[in-house]
């Protein structure tokens, strides 16, 4: 059975009318594995991760200030959202959602969880709805583990995970990689080990080709021990956000090739759902789903016999 993390906290989080972040969707995606059949027993629950573990990567000012509501008004608007405790509280549990899933996958070869892609997080600040940088922690989290030194970052999010490349940069362990579209946030683009930038009103074929190189490139570079994927969606042509022309069956075909390669070089991979930002919820829900197809979670994989 394949592992999968989830709490209501993750979309329990009261949020302005007309507020930009989807906060509904991530028990939207519950909801719709347990209507696909999925049992109750496939997922976990996550403990928030502690603050201790967070300073010991990232700035401890900055995490103090954040976790007890002394960050300056201007630094919330960067993160873009208002504090509350029970922010803090959905944000901790979320990023130990992705250090259990991180774990789950060294266990059985692939776990998901139901959040995650906090990319635009930095060690001394927050940015675009990331308080805490969960793919950074996480990659760190796994190399506890025996025999597990190298982790690969394959962020397929359509905005570039700036906050991980920069967590990264001078770490040769962890190797980055951002397939993203070149013209939209951030606006000042940070050094992944590679970076492909996609054109604005990019097909399915291209991004498809794109990815396909990418994974070669990876092949010459990097010989990981274990894959973090951030599976955004806000490639999909009907995002409010992306600025890409991708359909569900390319977002479909992308997750396979990606769970694929792993598959094929026997390398554990931890799958998040990243970015995905249509107002629509069920119809983002749908976008999202083609991951736990991909990853073989719903449909025939829980089917009797």
């Amino acid at each position: 059975m394949i592992p999968l993390t989830f709490d209501p906290i993750y979309s329990q989080l009261s949020l302005p009318p007309r507020h930009r972040f989807p906060i509904q969707k991530y028990q939207g995606i519950f909801d719709a594995l347990c209507r696909e059949g999925v049992p109750a027993s496939a997922f976990q629950s996550p403990i928030p991760v502690t603050t201790d573990a967070l300073t010991e990567y990232y700035d401890h000012d900055y995490i103090h200030a954040l976790t007890q509501g002394l960050l300056d008004a201007k630094a919330m608007r960067r993160i873009g959202f208002k504090w509350s405790e029970q922010l803090i509280k959905r944000s901790l549990t979320a990023v130990g959602g992705t250090c259990l899933t991180a774990h789950n996958a060294l266990e059985h070869g692939l776990a998901l969880n139901l959040t995650g892609g906090y990319h635009h997080a930095f060690a001394s600040f927050g940015s675009g709805y990331c308080l805490f940088n969960d793919l950074y922690l996480a990659a760190r989290s796994m190399q506890t583990q025996p025999g597990i030194d190298n982790i690969l970052i394959i962020d397929c999010d359509v905005h570039q995970g700036d906050g991980t490349a920069h967590l990264a940069e001078n770490d040769a362990s962890v190797f980055t990689v951002s397939l993203h579209g070149e013209k939209n946030f951030p606006h000042r683009k940070q050094h992944s080990n590679l970076d492909m930038g996609l054109p604005k009103h990019c097909h399915d074929a291209e991004y498809l080709d794109t990815l396909d190189t990418t994974l070669h490139l990876i092949e010459r570079c990097f010989s990981p021990d274990a894959v973090i994927y951030d599976a955004g969606v806000d490639i999909h042509t009907d995002d409010d956000l992306g600025l890409l022309d991708i359909t569900t069956d390319g977002v479909f075909e992308r997750d396979t090739m990606v769970l694929n390669w792993c598959k094929k070089h026997k390398l554990p991979v931890a799958c998040v759902i990243g970015g995905g930002y249509q107002r629509d919820i069920e119809a983002l829900v749908k976008v999202h789903l083609q991951l736990f197809r991909a990853a073989g979670v719903t449909e025939a994989a829980y089917s009797p016999g």
